[in-house]
């Protein structure tokens, strides 16, 4: 009888899991197979300081993409007038002749 109440309280205690994932730890009971509770992660609070410096890099990477955009933009539309001048001058030199 004994033997059997040992046995029921070896496996009547609950276990703990750590999920690496979401960083959640689960307790588990072996018996039911039962989520018991669960505790997440409590997420860091950074400083302002840290969240200014964050903002300010992500500014300059906006900043630096907007104006490799416009440099594009430019090339383009340089490109297209010399097509446009290029084509003006064949279209005269075909009428002239």
């Amino acid at each position: 009888m004994e033997s059997e109440k040992e046995e029921k309280k070896e496996k009547s205690q609950v276990f703990q899991v750590h999920c690496p994932v979401c960083n959640t730890v689960l307790w588990i009971d072996p018996v039911t197979n039962e989520v018991i509770k669960f505790e997440r992660e409590k997420k860091k609070k950074g400083s302002l300081d840290e969240l200014l410096l964050k903002e300010k890099k992500k500014k300059e990477e906006v900043d630096r993409r907007f104006e490799a955009t416009t440099e594009l933009e430019r090339e383009r539309f340089r490109k297209a007038q010399e097509k446009f001048k290029k084509a003006l001058t064949e279209i005269d030199k075909e009428n002239s002749s």
